[in-house]
Formats: structure tokens, sequence, C-alpha cells
């Protein structure tokens, strides 16, 4: 299964999108964040790529400021949209 990566600003933010998608009952893993990816924040949030739908719905309904989500690539990371 493919896992995708939210990137974030601060560490304020990761940890609420770690408790929102626990809420949520979505699989996710705290991790640092990949040297490619340019945050603010050393922590990242991975998850499955199939609940994609469901993390972008609750970060805007809730609000969370991201950097980003991404993709792992045979060349790094690539922003997803």
């Amino acid at each position: 299964m493919d896992t995708l990566l939210i990137a974030f600003d601060s560490t304020q933010q990761a940890l609420r999108a770690e408790m929102l998608l626990e809420y949520a009952d979505i699989e996710i893993d705290i991790c640092p964040t990949p040297k490619e990816i340019t945050a603010g924040c050393a922590l990242s949030i991975a998850f499955p790529s199939d609940e994609l739908v469901q993390v972008k719905q609750i970060i805007v309904s809730e609000n969370v400021e991201i950097r980003g989500l991404f993709e792992k690539t045979i060349e790094g990371y690539d922003e997803i949209h």
C-alpha cells in the first residue's frame, strides 16, 4: 500500500492534525520530515494513499495549516494537490 506524507510549518499544527486524524480512525505514523521537503517543522504524518480524500476533507474543514501533501518518488518527494 502506498503512503503519502503531510508536512507542516509548525509542530502545533502537526500535533493538531495527528489528533484529528486519529479521531477519524485513519491509520497514521508520525515520522521525521524528509530532508528533501523544506518545512518549518521536523514532524510529518504518513498515511495510506487510499485515505487521501478523507484526509484532505479534515484538513480543510478543520483549517489545519500544512506545508503540503507529498508522495514519494524515485527522485524524492513530489507535492500533490
